[in-house]
């Protein structure tokens, strides 16, 4: 009887004391940082949250380090002939690093922007000083708001970096005052860097035979479901708008879904929309987020603003969400409209 009432006399003072001091968020931020290692715990991360997330780790002496890192690029038909290093120079985040999407790429293929070798990503890690328990933050040029970012961060999960995040958006940041750098980076004097060679998750990825059989059995009676969206332009999605690289046919793959990635995206912030709106915007598409989903676009770099976008609205499960790497330049350089393979609208 003794003990029953000393464990109910502890257990009401406990209660007791609960309400009277609630922890302080900041507490409770450092409890989540040290539960998994990350600073930001969201995928997608507001200019506000890297702002204080970069405060926070220059006035520690925690080794932990946030990096920006800018994947700026620009289709080969840009109207301005940008690129994403002359953006990259002309404003960036401080102390980002630039990712060159046309330069960290397998150079073996004909194909632009297929992933490269594990040794090369590595390799590419190690020259831009970024280390594996680094929690590196993309983003996109203040023009396109979000565009690339996604492919990269998409690339550096493929290849098993740890802790990878979407700033939505670069655009905001600028708006918002928060500070920006220019010119040639400065060096740094960082100690040597390590980057170990990476396993590679295919599990992420579809190869182009995989893709043509899912494309030949598309509609057959007993073939497994997939759905291929496509983040192109709906033109180019329809065959009724030239695609950026000469000579390239545009259309569609049978059964492809049309997803432009603008219908992604606030048409004024270019941020990407919230879940819920997305959600809606892939079910009135009659997407089943019960079946597997394959993101496409013109070489696999949008394709990620899609994969994106279903990571937000928690659409589908992740395990059957995947990325067709070629998408359609290497797709229609492979098959023909002879074959059924490339379909346009009447």
């Amino acid at each position: 009887m003794t003990w029953v009432v000393m464990v109910f006399t502890l257990t009401c003072r406990a209660a007791l004391r609960l309400p009277r001091r609630s922890a302080p968020i900041n507490s409770l931020r450092a409890l989540r940082h040290s539960s998994n290692g990350k600073l930001l715990q969201s995928f997608l991360v507001t200019p506000k949250e890297l702002a204080t997330a970069l405060e926070k780790t220059s006035q520690t002496s925690s080794k932990s380090r946030i990096i920006p890192l800018c994947a700026s690029w620009f289709l080969p038909n840009d109207p301005q002939g940008r690129t994403g290093l002359q953006v990259f120079k002309e404003k960036r985040i401080p102390s980002a690093r630039f990712f060159d999407l046309d330069a960290i790429r397998d150079h073996d293929s004909q194909y632009p922007h297929m992933l490269p070798t594990a040794e090369d990503f590595a390799r590419a890690m190690r020259d831009m000083g970024i280390r594996k328990d680094d929690e590196v933050v993309v983003y996109d040029s203040v023009e396109l708001g979000l565009f690339s970012a996604p492919r990269v961060g998409w690339t550096m999960e493929v290849f098993g970096h740890p802790k990878v995040h979407i700033l939505n958006n670069f655009k905001i940041w600028v708006e918002q005052g928060y500070p920006t750098e220019s010119g040639e980076p400065a060096a740094k004097a960082e100690e040597k860097n390590e980057y170990p060679v990476p396993d590679f998750n295919p599990d992420m990825v579809v190869r182009f035979a995989e893709m043509r059989e899912i494309a030949k059995e598309y509609g057959k009676e007993g073939s497994e479901e997939m759905q291929v969206l496509d983040a192109r332009s709906r033109g180019r999605w329809a065959g009724t708008e030239a695609e950026p690289r000469p000579g390239l046919s545009s259309g569609h793959m049978p059964g492809s879904i049309s997803v432009p990635i603008g219908e992604l995206l606030d048409p004024g912030s270019k941020t990407l929309l919230p879940g819920t709106e997305l959600k809606k915007i892939f079910e009135e598409k009659g997407i089943d987020p019960t079946k597997p989903i394959i993101s496409s676009c013109g070489t696999g770099v949008t394709a990620a603003v899609i994969d994106a976008a279903l990571r937000e609205a928690q659409f589908g499960s992740k395990e059957d969400r995947r990325l067709y790497d070629g998408s359609w330049t290497e797709w229609a350089q492979r098959v023909s409209a002879a074959d059924g393979l490339i379909q346009k609208e009447e």
